[in-house]
């Protein structure tokens, strides 16, 4: 039976994003696998999204592409304003902008579920969460889970790519490729020295954010070896060949990877990822399958040396079991349909029902002291422009 499902993204990338974005792009994939599936979807997004459900849009442009990001929190919680307004029309709301919504949520009610697309080990994150701990919400990895594993989970979900978005490789060329951020976590430093002890070319497909200046002025001088390749921020068809023809995808993060969105497009292409074991990479990866885990450089190394023995053809069928669009879909189809066979017959207006129990030892706050019709395509814009200036908190995932 077809379910009525809001989709809300943030606002700081189009949904698809034109270049980097893995937040706004896997709420593209799960928005069109939903639609395939024969659900009435809206997506509330940029007004430079595209999509094939029905788009409300908010603003002409996404935050990062009119240059107004500094301020994302003050458009998105405007635009939630806009979600709750609608909220009768929808069986289920699924938010994607972490917890911005959560006081809304609490005194409006209507059935919601938010996927927590971001790092959860923050200090101040602890005191938020548990005030806010009855709040459905769906993890992108089990590893995601470890700082506030009392959290209200209702599963998780890895997410999925549409199987025919990457296309398989068995002839890579002989060079590395490194794509994602250049920033302190992501360790772009580590991926040059890689390539300098194997004596192979690295591509670098990387976008620099405003926040990641700094790191980038102290890591600059790597781009400029003989055997690095910067090719800036890459997306769509040039990120694909570019992952597909590596001999292998080096993935040397230094933090706890909610996820890691890249390491799956490299498996759809068929080429083995070089990783870290930080965060979810264990449960992504299929270790001496997929690729290898690595603790240091030395064996990244000599990992490479055992890339040629892997079977890129079964690597491939590792995405196509694991990771694909319509398994993401369906994963979350089930919880929504949970979440509506849970629910009680009578609405309760008063937000200081009763909370998820939580441990006494988590420490107390720490915020004190220490339109269109239904699956019309859509590529809509208004009239009202997202205009200035301030700090990001919502984002884009890795």
């Amino acid at each position: 039976m077809a379910m009525r499902i809001a989709q809300v993204a943030p606002l700081f990338e189009s949904v698809p994003p034109k270049n980097y974005g893995g937040t706004e792009r896997v709420v593209s994939y799960l928005t069109e696998e939903l639609v395939r599936q024969g659900h009435r979807v809206s997506l509330f997004a940029s007004g430079d999204s595209v999509t094939t459900a029905e788009l409300i849009p908010f603003g002409d442009q996404s935050l990062r592409k009119s240059g107004n990001d500094a301020e994302a929190n003050a458009y998105q919680l405007a635009m939630l304003e806009q979600v709750f307004r609608n909220a009768e029309r929808f069986d289920i709301i699924h938010f994607h902008c972490d917890y911005l919504h959560f006081p809304l949520s609490r005194r409006e009610q209507p059935l919601h579920l938010t996927t927590l697309h971001g790092r959860l080990d923050l200090p101040a994150l602890s005191a938020l969460y548990r005030e806010y701990a009855e709040m459905p919400v769906v993890s992108i990895s089990d590893a995601q889970r470890q700082p506030l594993p009392w959290l209200n989970w209702q599963g998780t979900v890895y997410h999925g790519l549409p199987k025919d978005l990457f296309a398989f490789c068995d002839q890579p060329q002989d060079y590395l490729a490194f794509v994602g951020r250049i920033s302190p976590e992501k360790r772009v430093d580590r991926a040059v020295e890689i390539a300098r002890r194997a004596g192979m070319k690295l591509k670098i497909a990387a976008k620099i954010d405003r926040a990641d200046r700094k790191y980038f002025e102290r890591v600059k001088v790597l781009l400029d070896e003989p055997f690095v390749e910067f090719l800036g921020e890459v997306g769509g068809q040039a990120k694909a060949e570019l992952l597909a023809h590596a001999y292998a995808f080096l993935f040397p993060i230094d933090w706890p990877e909610p996820f890691g969105l890249v390491m799956i497009e490299a498996m759809a292409c068929g080429t083995p990822v070089i990783a870290w074991p930080n965060g979810s990479v264990p449960e992504v990866m299929v270790d001496g399958a997929t690729g290898f885990i690595v603790d240091n450089i030395k064996e990244a190394v000599h990992a490479l040396d055992q890339v040629r023995t892997l079977n890129r053809r079964a690597c491939r069928q590792v995405f196509d079991q694991r990771f694909s669009a319509s398994r993401m879909a369906q994963d979350y189809v089930k919880i929504y349909r949970s979440l509506l066979g849970k629910r009680h017959p009578e609405v309760k207006t008063d937000h200081t029902r009763e909370r998820r129990k939580v441990p006494a030892s988590i420490p107390g706050t720490l915020l004190g002291k220490s339109t269109k019709h239904w699956n019309e395509p859509s590529r809509a814009g208004t009239s009202e422009s997202v205009l200035a200036a301030g700090k990001r908190i919502v984002g884009t995932g890795s």
